[in-house]
């Protein structure tokens, strides 16, 4: 209990004077994290709201692919991007390995089908009546959509947190892909790995300590942006 208190003060300290790799490794782990949640926010959501409202031969195949992404493993997908990256791989010659676009590039195929498979559910909960009263007032693809993307804007909202925290969390595949090089590829998650395997566990306790206040200020926003849209439903006394 004492290491964790250690641990939980230096963190303190590390903000407190605003000790600059920590600042640089936090930074890092927000943007790539950040970036690939935006790109499987756009990529899986059109991707579900499709699954959802369409039906087409291998429509099932799809969804048990997508579903089956929803728990795939971080070091298969890390071992994935690395073969795909490699020097003598198909897309070596991009020299991608070992950089903060080869994570971003793990973190996308780690949290779209997160993405994917919650909108899916999300859109396919809602009532089939409002699809046919929408299409019956004359409403574009585009004009349903947008319609079905704002009654099921609650869970939407929980997709993205969900994809985000699939991430920001994640070690395996970024340590693969990006090999935790000081001041260009390492992060939170493999820094607190880095420090644990070095014995300095007070220092891992801080870093730990910092990515759970990141994932917890990040959701807490998604969080009020969600219960804002609750509070409007709920039934004035």
């Amino acid at each position: 209990m004492e290491l964790v208190w250690e641990g939980f003060l230096q963190a303190v300290a590390l903000l407190w004077s605003r000790d600059r790799e920590l600042l640089q490794i936090t930074w890092l782990s927000l943007q790539v994290s950040g970036s690939a949640t935006l790109i499987a926010v756009a990529l899986g959501m059109p991707l579900g709201f499709w699954l959802a409202m369409f039906r087409f031969r291998g429509r099932s195949f799809l969804l048990g692919v997508v579903n089956t992404g929803m728990g795939l493993p971080p070091v298969v997908v890390g071992l994935f991007v690395s073969i795909l990256l490699w020097r003598s791989g198909p897309l070596g010659f991009f020299d991608l390995l070992y950089t903060p676009v080869a994570m971003v590039i793990a973190q996308v195929i780690i949290a779209l089908p997160i993405v994917a498979g919650l909108t899916c559910a999300a859109v396919q909960q809602l009532d089939r009546r409002l699809v046919w009263q929408a299409q019956a007032l004359g409403a574009s693809p585009s004009q349903l959509v947008w319609t079905l993307a704002r009654e099921a804007r609650l869970p939407l909202l929980a997709a993205i947190m969900a994809g985000f925290g699939g991430v920001i969390s994640e070690v395996g595949a970024v340590m693969m892909v990006g090999g935790n090089i000081r001041g260009q590829t390492r992060v939170l998650t493999t820094a607190t790995v880095l420090e644990t395997r070095m014995g300095r566990f007070a220092t891992a306790i801080a870093l730990s300590v910092i990515l759970l206040g990141l994932v917890f200020l990040v959701n807490a926003i998604l969080t009020m942006a969600q219960q804002q849209e609750v509070r409007k439903w709920r039934p004035q006394p």
